[in-house]
């Protein structure tokens, strides 16, 4: 059993969808850890409906936050504390797609950031997408996970394709990439499903 821990330059990169195709194409479970925000409509219930596979199992937040904010601030307005001891992964024997929150510095509490739920033995896969600064944002990440000497299995790349971007990025931080995400007028699962099936290959090998 592998796990896989989907983590973005930024938040709106592209991280639920890059998640449901991996989860997709690989029929894994799927779990994200903290939902801050959305919660009648959360992620979990977003990639519910764009997989078609009868094996991916989907997995209850260890953290249910009402307010759309960074995790810490927004546990601070629902009067908690998020506390890493009480995430504990769900126990399953398929494959684990894991979705974090925001990029990977995101604060927890006071102490913790989202790069400290990710385990030495998870495949890390960085959803980078094109803005002004977004080369920078792709760098900072690989390197902060490099530090870590966590395993960084590759890149998707999200959104409108921009060749000097990714060329750069995939030269400086030597990571393979596993595909690109295009802007699509909509996703569904059949466009999910399209993606896995191109992306397949390249996860099965990480």
């Amino acid at each position: 059993m592998n796990t896989y821990f989907i983590t973005g330059i930024s938040t709106e990169v592209g991280k639920t969808i890059a998640s449901a195709i991996v989860t997709e194409a690989l029929e894994a479970d799927y779990w994200k850890p903290i939902q801050a925000g959305e919660l009648e409509y959360s992620d979990t219930h977003k990639i519910k409906e764009l997989i078609t596979n009868d094996i991916s199992q989907y997995h209850d937040n260890s953290y249910s936050l009402e307010t759309p904010m960074s995790p810490h601030a927004a546990a601070e307005i629902d009067s908690i504390e998020i506390k890493t001891s009480k995430i504990k992964r769900p126990a399953t024997k398929n494959n684990l797609v894991i979705e974090g929150a925001g990029g990977l510095l995101v604060p927890l509490n006071d102490t913790d950031t989202i790069a400290d739920l990710i385990q030495p033995e998870d495949k890390v896969i960085v959803v980078s997408r094109h803005y002004l600064g977004s080369i920078n944002h792709t760098l900072l990440t690989i390197d902060a996970l490099k530090q870590r000497n966590l395993t960084i299995a590759g890149i998707i790349f999200s959104g409108a394709k921009h060749p000097t971007t990714e060329a750069i990025i995939e030269k400086k931080t030597q990571v393979p990439v596993i595909g690109r995400i295009d802007e699509e007028p909509y996703f569904d699962n059949r466009v999910v499903s399209e993606y896995a099936a191109l992306f397949k290959e390249k996860l099965e090998s990480l």
